[in-house]
């Protein structure tokens, strides 16, 4: 005789309950909503003076100067941090003690201070040139306050900053890189330099595209410390405004809401880079 039939009922599946979860979000959102009503309702606040000054002139020419700033400082922040990545790699002991060096100094002084460094070198150089070494006589030299000034310092401060950390980014993107890839390079009559430019740095944009977004997020709010030496930067230019019309939260709320669009663009760049590199094959799972 056949085996009779077992009809098996559906398995019905039952979400697991979360009261901490729904707790946890109610909180967060009624916290949320705490703020910005009080930030709406504050009396001491002029809503009508945030709206003013928010498409100013001045505050759309400190946008820019902020936005060229951390472009200008993050392009020589990848260039040093490409150099100064090789050099940590290089069987040289020399070039690893200098990109040691140069690392452990850059990342270990705050950048406000090296700010103020750039910004003030004319107090320890009045002139830079290029002269004959180990004598005073100068090819040629200018003062240093026409070459530094607050854009060029804020520049080169942003720029050598970053640059440190672009360099431990790019090396862990190169050791992430299979040995055996560098080896078949080689194998097939490769330089080191070319093997590098056309094996390596494709493949470690895996692992160094994510953490370098993370870090331009980052350098473009440190551009407001460049407010310390009248960088000219958004923040230069809301603290100017509000000094004069003693409205300092309203600017300070002008400042954060193009902060905040400005991170927010980078941030959706960012993503789309990521999924752009993933479906080229170079990206984050490609790469094997």
């Amino acid at each position: 005789m056949p085996a009779p039939t077992v009809r098996r009922e559906p398995i019905r599946a039952v979400p697991l309950r979360r009261p901490g979860l729904w707790i946890g979000s109610a909180v967060v959102l009624t916290l949320a909503a705490m703020l910005t009503v009080s930030v709406f309702r504050n009396p001491n606040i002029d809503h009508a003076a945030v709206v003013q000054y928010q498409f100013a002139p001045a505050i759309l020419a400190g946008l820019r100067i902020t936005v060229v700033l951390a472009v200008l400082s993050q392009l020589v922040g990848i260039v040093l941090g490409i150099v100064l990545a090789v050099m940590r790699l290089s069987p040289s002991a020399v070039l690893r003690l200098g990109s040691t060096l140069y690392t452990w100094l850059f990342r270990g002084t705050p950048l406000l201070v090296q700010i103020l460094v750039w910004g003030n070198l004319a107090l320890l150089f009045q002139y830079v040139g290029i002269g004959i070494p180990y004598t005073h006589l100068a090819l040629f030299s200018l003062k240093t306050n026409a070459v530094m000034t607050p854009f060029v310092a804020s520049v080169v401060a942003l720029g050598l900053n970053e640059g440190a950390y672009m360099a431990e980014i790019v090396r862990a993107g190169i050791m992430a890189v299979d040995r055996g890839q560098v080896d078949a390079a080689i194998a097939l009559g490769m330089s080191s330099g070319l093997a590098m430019r056309r094996i390596i740095l494709p493949q470690a944009l895996r692992v160094i595209v994510p953490p370098a977004g993370n870090q331009f997020i980052s350098l473009l709010k440190a551009t407001s410390l460049v407010s310390v030496i009248a960088g000219g930067d958004l923040l230069t230019a809301a603290e100017n405004i509000s000094s004069a019309n003693l409205r300092t939260i309203e600017l300070m709320l002008v400042a954060t809401f193009w902060y905040l669009a400005l991170t927010s663009i980078t941030s959706v760049g960012q993503y789309l880079l990521e999924r752009r590199l993933e479906r080229s094959g170079t990206g984050l799972h490609g790469a094997r």
